[in-house]
């Protein structure tokens, strides 16, 4: 069972009626339950006594960190350790130990491993800092360690923003469960009218890169891009509409990122829960920006070698992690070289034109590491980059060359119109919210929209044409 099955839904179905009938002050058991329900259908046994141990270690340790002024540092790093122990185990496996044994050690990797560790960190350093205080109740701290909506993919919630709405019993609200309804369904677009569609084309390049010239490999690094971006807003919008259904707010994963104007701008605006988090908790401890450009420097290498890591223990991740790095230092020298071009030019920095073109840049150079990201090597990632710039093929071009790597010309429409509805719908969403102006139509057009784009899901979406749906790509981290 996953956020696309109609299993899922049904099972919603059945929590929401029990969480409105129930009395409000007892309404959170009724998400505990249904979080452990989930997690026994997604998960193995052990699986579920690793996450049970790890959400166990944190409470106590949260407990202890509170109460002893004196060795609470201690009780910080032995918690994480603790808490976060299977993440470190699965890194310390995949770096060291599987160069001496093949395979390494046989541990458990429960699903949203990376997710829910990175959370309960995030709770034991607040406690530490004073930011919030620890749980009393052990049930309503495992809610909060296990909350269906996101624990496999994200985002990953900070305790102090979590947890008025998830332990409050919200009251019945129709406006917030149409909103919810609004984000499923916008989840289920970018899922299978973009994600899934953008994937048959990818896979068919990426698995055998060397067959296709670097135009082709080119449209394969766009669409990779598009669909990792689509893919993940998709999983994250559906925990986001799942957990409003409750009354339960998640916070907004992605802002844009492909409008982003530079480097640092995208990491302000994709993944927001995971770039807060390494913000928070590696580069600000490191000392941030406070101590000069050179330790500025080293801190932003610093941060995105975890990022990397955080990723998958492969050389390929660490690159992507670093290049990003690189990005932003370049990208840091070379502002005053830029500016002195765009006075020369007697261009405004945010003219319209130099605005396009830095989102176009940025795009670009994001792309190339993504290219990293997605192949099946660093060795592969930078071959694919080589052809691109020197394996060219004026023909592919012209001819239907694109047309024989998986998606034949109608599936080509669907893809090209969903991302011209993706990209009118974000320019949009810059200057107003599309559910608040759908929800103050009239009932009979807001009715035509719900069933116009259920529709078109329905008979043009994954399904529509024979494909399977396809993992969330983040659901591997």
């Amino acid at each position: 069972m996953n956020y696309i099955s109609p299993w899922y839904y049904v099972f919603l179905l059945g929590l929401l009626v029990l969480y409105y009938i129930l009395p409000r002050r007892i309404r959170w058991s009724v998400l505990l339950a249904g979080s452990l329900a989930f997690l026994y259908l997604v998960c193995s046994k052990k699986e579920c006594l690793v996450i049970g141990l790890a959400a166990a270690a944190s409470y106590f340790f949260g407990l202890l960190i509170e109460r002893e002024g004196e060795r609470k540092k201690l009780f910080l790093v032995l918690g994480i350790l603790v808490s976060a122990g299977p993440l470190f185990l699965s890194w310390f496996n995949l770096l060291f130990v599987t160069r001496i044994f093949p395979g390494g050690l046989p541990l458990i990797i429960p699903v949203g491993l990376s997710f829910y560790s990175l959370q309960l960190i995030a709770y034991l350093a607040d406690i530490y800092k004073g930011k919030i205080q620890a749980q009393r109740n052990p049930f309503k701290h495992l809610l909060f360690a296990t909350f269906f909506p996101q624990i496999i993919q994200g985002p990953i919630p900070r305790y102090d923003k979590l947890e008025k709405t998830l332990f409050g019993g919200n009251a019945f609200d129709f406006e917030k469960i149409f909103r919810s309804g609004l984000l499923i369904l916008w989840g289920f677009f970018l899922k299978m009218m973009i994600a899934d569609k953008a994937a048959v084309y990818v896979n068919t390049v990426f698995a055998d890169y060397r067959s296709y010239s670097g135009f082709l490999i080119l449209v394969a690094g766009i669409l990779y891009s598009l669909q990792l971006y689509a893919d993940f807003q998709a999983c994250t919008t559906l925990s986001r509409g799942a957990a409003g259904l409750f009354g339960v707010s998640l916070g907004e994963n992605f802002d844009h990122p492909y409008f982003a104007v530079s480097v640092q701008d995208f990491w302000r605006r994709w993944h927001i829960s995971l770039s807060t988090w390494l913000r928070d908790y590696i580069y600000f401890p490191l000392g941030g920006s406070r101590k000069g450009k050179l330790r500025r420097y080293i801190n932003l290498f610093a941060t995105f070698l975890v990022s990397g890591i955080w990723h998958g223990a492969s050389l390929k991740f660490i690159f992507w992690g670093l290049l990003h790095a690189v990005y932003q230092v370049f990208g840091a020298l070379t502002r005053d070289f830029r500016n002195r071009v765009l006075a020369l030019l007697g261009m405004a920095e945010n003219s319209l034109v130099w605005t396009c073109l830095r989102r176009a840049g940025t795009f670009f150079w994001v792309m190339l590491a993504w290219i990293i990201f997605r192949a099946d090597s660093l060795r592969a990632g930078l071959g694919m980059i080589y052809s691109i710039f020197f394996r060219w093929k004026g023909r592919d071009v012209v001819n239907d060359a694109i047309y024989r790597c998986g998606l034949d010309w109608k599936d080509w429409n669907v893809l090209v119109l969903s991302l011209m509805v993706l990209a009118g719908a974000s320019l949009l969403q810059e200057k107003l919210c599309i559910r608040d102006w759908i929800l103050r139509q009239h009932l009979v057009i807001r009715w035509a929209i719900y069933l116009a784009c259920i529709l078109s899901i329905w008979i043009f979406g994954t399904y529509g044409f024979g494909f399977n749906a396809q993992d969330f790509i983040y659901g591997g981290f």
